[in-house]
């Protein structure tokens, strides 16, 4: 049965499962915009190695959340909830024509749990000074430095996560309290229906995607990156970026800088699945193509509509 509520829809999954295929389709069908909740594709120059839509996938339906912000201004999670939550509120209250409704796509967990189900972060604005001197130490010892004041968000941060790091130190420093301690909830206005991807091939499709990177110019991007922000840019230590600056320094050849992209790549995906499983309840779309897949998801989004 529907409701006067509004609904957003969630489309969800690991890396290369064929979201951005899927989102789009649906948006299409739908009249909505993709609302992005991919945390590196908030920010701008970051194309290639992050998978964003190109010019020709966002030219077919409307997408936000994109391109947000430069790649050296870290957004928080607090500082996403904010901009994602008046991006839903935009995006319900268009003119399209039906019920009101949202659509979100992608795969930051951590970011889709805390706008699904209302996670409350702290209110700790961004600190330049700590973070500098964070940075300073590296990545190794503050994420030490969090196993020992703040395990619990430790666990939940990979070791080559500095941004996340930093900012679970951040607000241990501003509040004196940890950050695992401080998220409350509250839910969100509207109901949601989670869509799930996870496609029984996927590590063919990351290996794929991983060739595609590179041949579509994710080197070359990570050397404008080097060029623009330095080689210390946070950012890019995460996946394809740090081999390819590898490859830039002569460290790795480009057979092996791919094949260590693909191999992190599969196991952030391994995690993005245990994550999703264990915090979200998606109805999983079974259709091997994009096109099945939304002659599953549609009667689903019909019939909660009512």
């Amino acid at each position: 049965m529907g409701s006067g509520q509004p609904l957003v829809i969630v489309l969800l999954g690991p890396t290369a499962s064929g979201k951005t295929d899927l989102a789009i389709a649906l948006a299409r069908a739908l009249d909505l915009a993709v609302l992005n909740v991919d945390s590196r594709q908030l920010y701008r120059g970051m194309d290639v190695g992050t998978a964003k839509p190109s010019a020709a996938q966002q030219a077919a339906a409307r997408h936000g959340l994109l391109d947000l912000r430069e790649p050296d201004q870290p957004i928080n999670l607090q500082e996403f909830c904010a901009l994602a939550e008046a991006a839903i509120a935009a995006e319900l209250a268009h003119p399209r024509g039906g019920p009101p409704l949202a659509l979100l796509a992608g795969g930051s967990g951590l970011y889709l749990k805390a706008l699904t189900q209302g996670l409350r972060p702290p209110a700790v604005p961004p600190q330049p000074a700590l973070r500098r001197q964070l940075e300073a130490l590296g990545q190794p010892f503050c994420h030490q430095l969090l196993s020992s004041a703040d395990p619990v968000a430790a666990a939940r941060i990979t070791p080559a996560d500095a941004v996340r790091t930093q900012r679970a130190l951040e607000v241990l420093y501003a509040t004196g309290r940890p950050l695992s301690g401080q998220q409350g909830s509250a839910p969100p206005p509207w109901r949601v229906l989670e869509l799930g991807l996870d496609p029984p091939d996927l590590r063919q499709r990351i290996q794929r995607r991983t060739e595609a990177l590179y041949a579509g110019g994710l080197v070359e991007e990570t050397g404008a990156l080097i060029g623009r922000y330095g080689v210390d840019l946070p950012l890019l230590d995460t996946i394809g970026y740090g081999e390819a600056r590898r490859l830039l320094a002569g460290e790795l050849e480009r057979s092996a800088a791919v094949a260590l992209t693909a191999q992190r790549t599969r196991q952030f995906a391994k995690r993005q699945r245990t994550w999703f499983r264990r915090q979200h309840r998606p109805l999983w779309l079974s259709a091997a193509d994009t096109k099945g897949q939304l002659h599953q998801a549609l009667p689903e989004i019909e019939g909660r509509l009512g």
